[in-house]
């Protein structure tokens, strides 16, 4: 593997983000500490404890997860559709790079900036309510896994994307609502027995169960359902791309 051409589209859009820092950076911090406020607040003061941890410390998983999936697939969609929107792609695809150089390029960058955001809000966070870790380790597995697979998925749409507006269907009609709806600010546990089978076919359940049992131990469903999951979400996201790459898929005029 030649690391030269990894580093140079790395950089490039490592710069990008430089340049927008407003918008790439102190938006989402901002956007999810007022997540924070409203919900600690509003419905902190109704629910005191969620399975023994206090509903702003719950919450803090949860939230992370849901900036988490919406950057990682922003950042990774708009830094792939760029270039094929204004035909720079091409040279990239005639010049003497493998696909495996290209995606690592743009999704490292892409999960790079997500997690770095991660960590922002999880220190901002700390300002509000008292947090621990239980298992570290675990939290930075769940945390980098979750940022690759889902730049992973933000690379592909980027490529299925023929259009500006189509970037956001994703992310604003799947994304988010499946983030809400999967336990990010309650516990499932919580829910009617029905609600609970069908919360249980959410796929983003298994994330964020799994990165808030690294947190406080406590969790909806089991730590091996969650790693499964991720794995298998990864493995599927890795078979996309290679067939984009070996079919020419929105790639070949």
């Amino acid at each position: 593997m030649n690391l030269h051409p990894v580093r140079a589209i790395y950089m490039a859009e490592m710069a990008r983000t430089r340049r927008t820092l407003l918008q790439s950076i102190v938006s989402p911090v901002i956007s999810t500490s007022l997540y924070f406020v409203v919900f600690g607040a509003a419905i902190g003061s109704r629910i005191s404890e969620v399975n023994g941890v206090s509903y702003g410390a719950f919450i803090v998983p949860g939230l992370i997860m849901l900036m988490l999936l919406t950057q990682s697939v922003s950042n990774a969609s708009f830094g792939i559709f760029f270039p094929k929107f204004s035909g720079s792609i091409y040279e990239l695809l005639s010049a003497p790079i493998s696909h495996l150089e290209i995606v690592i390029g743009y999704v490292g960058a892409a999960a790079s900036k997500s997690i770095l955001l991660g960590v922002i809000i999880l220190a901002t966070s700390g300002l509000f309510v008292p947090l621990e870790i239980a298992h570290p380790f675990w939290m930075l597995f769940f945390l980098v896994l979750t940022a690759v697979t889902f730049s992973l998925l933000g690379f592909i749409i980027g490529i299925w994307a023929d259009g500006f507006d189509r970037l956001q269907l994703v992310p604003l009609l799947v994304i988010t609502p499946l983030t809400f709806l999967g336990g990010s600010f309650y516990s499932i546990d919580m829910l009617p027995p029905f609600w609970q089978t069908i919360t249980l076919a959410n796929p983003v359940v298994y994330l964020v169960s799994g990165f808030r049992w690294s947190f406080y131990g406590i969790s909806d469903v089991s730590l091996a359902a969650s790693v499964c999951m991720i794995a298998l979400f990864l493995v599927a996201c890795l078979g996309t791309i290679g067939w984009i790459f070996r079919t020419g898929y929105r790639l070949k005029p």
